[in-house]
């Protein structure tokens, strides 16, 4: 049976698999000739293991991760949305429109008493302010809103490993 992309079973991962993403997610630029020497195997197959990851998703794509307070991004806000009509249409295009936002940087579809949870970094109070009323509360199908303000960031990271 053939496997889409992303569905990678972890049990098809092995020690040198987890080896290897342990080390891309510490240092994504990282050489295929480093990460061989890091992990006891010869470059060839360190680099058909990591094409392999790619290719399956499981490795879904390197990027810089930018301290927002040092690009005047030091206001972080997590926005809890409730819609108010619940049924695939509404929720389909509230989330095209709210993916459309850059202020927007994680979106999720939530359980609770909110369906959605947003967090939005602005340069400011009044950035924020007027991103809120002028673009995120025009999107058609919201509720309720409940805005909480980050005052210190104690642990930030994507590495699984």
């Amino acid at each position: 049976m053939k496997r889409e992309q992303g569905s990678k079973a972890t049990s098809d991962l092995d020690t040198k698999d987890y080896e290897i993403l342990t080390l891309l997610q510490r240092n994504a630029k990282m050489t295929v000739r480093e990460v061989a020497q890091e992990i006891s195997l010869s470059t060839t197959p360190t680099h058909e293991r990591i094409k392999r990851l790619e290719r399956d998703g499981v490795i879904k794509e390197y990027t810089a991760i930018v301290d927002r307070k040092q690009v005047n991004r030091g206001i972080m806000v997590l926005c809890m949305i409730a819609l108010s009509v619940h049924n695939k249409k509404a929720a389909a295009q509230f989330i095209e429109q709210v993916k459309q936002f850059k202020q927007v940087l994680e979106f999720y579809n939530i359980s609770g008493d909110f369906d959605f949870m947003l967090k939005i970094v602005a340069s400011s109070m009044d950035e924020f302010h007027d991103f809120f009323v002028n673009q995120l509360s025009e999107v058609e199908g919201i509720g309720q809103t409940k805005s909480i303000f980050v005052m210190n960031s104690i642990k930030e990271t994507h590495q699984l490993f």
